[in-house]
């Protein structure tokens, strides 16, 4: 009876471990088709090492970068599913930025997808004085997926996409033709080195921490079993509007929330008020408060306002002051200045209270001889009046962006 029984218990723990390595199999293979590679790749020994070097030595570090991504994960998994480019991508993200908005490169690239800002640019992020939207990670991650989707077009695979958004799609296509093949095999042959040895391992490690973050045994063993849900969960976060040069610290006082928490949420901004250049623009708040935001926070033109003004040759703070029309030792007081000297290229947050001007519009007067009287764009101007298009009419009058 007790040989049976052993026997049954033997039968019985093989197929669960039969199981356990199938669905394990299965999941891998998964994986490995999403990016358009051969399930053969499970065979390569440095994805194998780098996959056992997680597990063995490193696990610590990697449950904290999911868990620092909780906050961001199910915006970006929905994004992705709903571009239909493959889910794996979500740790592409996690590759290059460890889910930090924060995060920046020695080589200037920045933000949860590290966009230079050349791409950034191309793909309609917004970068100036006030704001670096490679940080806001909503934006940031439209134009991902729309830069992936271009690589996809041009390249034809998934994997190929991948490496071109870490190495550039001119180093990837004179890998391919150095190779005569697009066969990743080829192209991550150790001894040809036709990629950067980064790049050769970058692919790896997407893989790598896509499998892992969805290994069940390996997160329940670890005690991280909340990550197997966190995609699923509703947009920790929503996107509200306040009017250009609101202070974060109205928000955050209107919603009940620490301003540094509120900060946590808006990398994007460069200050504590969003871009005083913009008529409206969003800020992120907790998805748990937006019901106190609706109710607390009243959305209007007028009080405070704050602009950035970078000091040229031949300021002086009575200038910059009698420029924005506040008195110059509240400039002074406002950036913790002690003497009246000033720099040029330093930057000096101006508040002010924000009023309305306007410009009668003259016999002769353009949109751009009134951009240029007021150190303002054409498209400032336009956007602030509505203006379709540049025709003007003598007698009405313009209304002038403040800070002008």
């Amino acid at each position: 009876m007790k040989r049976l029984l052993a026997v049954l218990i033997l039968t019985i723990s093989c197929c669960f471990g039969y199981f356990i390595v199938e669905d394990d199999y299965a999941k891998q293979v998964e994986v490995l088709k999403s990016l358009d590679i051969d399930t053969s790749f499970l065979q390569d020994s440095i994805f194998a090492s780098m996959k056992d070097n997680i597990r063995n030595y490193k696990t610590k570090q990697f449950l904290k970068i999911l868990e620092n991504g909780a906050q961001f994960v199910p915006v970006l998994k929905k994004m992705i599913e709903e571009a239909e480019i493959p889910d794996v991508f979500l740790y592409l993200a996690m590759a290059e930025s460890g889910f930090s908005t924060s995060a920046y490169s020695k080589a200037k690239a920045s933000g949860l997808w590290q966009f230079m800002a050349f791409t950034a640019r191309k793909y309609n992020l917004l970068i100036d004085d006030y704001v670096d939207e490679r940080r806001d990670p909503v934006k940031s991650t439209e134009a991902a997926i729309k830069y992936l989707q271009a690589l996809h077009n041009r390249f034809g695979k998934w994997y190929l996409a991948a490496m071109a958004y870490n190495c550039g799609e001119g180093r990837v296509s004179k890998a391919i033709a150095e190779a005569g093949t697009d066969n990743l095999y080829v192209l991550l042959d150790e001894g040809k080195k036709y990629l950067p040895l980064e790049t050769r391992n970058y692919i790896r490690k997407i893989i790598t921490m896509a499998y892992l973050s969805q290994d069940v045994n390996f997160l329940l063993d670890n005690g991280a079993s909340y990550v197997l849900n966190s995609g699923d969960m509703n947009s920790p976060f929503v996107k509200v509007d306040v009017y250009g040069g609101s202070s974060l610290a109205d928000v955050a006082e209107a919603i009940n929330m620490p301003m540094r928490e509120l900060l946590a949420y808006n990398t994007h901004l460069k200050y504590f008020f969003a871009p005083p250049n913009k008529d409206k623009y969003h800020i992120y708040i907790p998805s748990d408060k937006l019901t106190r935001f609706k109710s607390n926070f009243k959305l209007k033109k007028g009080g405070s306002k704050y602009y950035v003004y970078t000091v040229a040759k031949g300021d002086s703070l009575q200038k910059i002051a009698k420029q924005y029309d506040v008195g110059y030792k509240i400039i002074k007081d406002f950036n913790n200045i002690r003497s009246d000297t000033i720099k040029v290229g330093q930057k000096l947050i101006i508040p002010t209270a924000r009023t309305v001007k306007y410009y009668t519009i003259r016999s002769g007067d353009t949109l751009q001889s009134i951009s240029m009287k007021y150190k303002l764009t054409v498209a400032q101007l336009m956007q602030t009046n509505n203006l379709k298009d540049s025709t003007i009419i003598p007698g009405a009058k313009l209304e002038i962006p403040m800070g002008n």
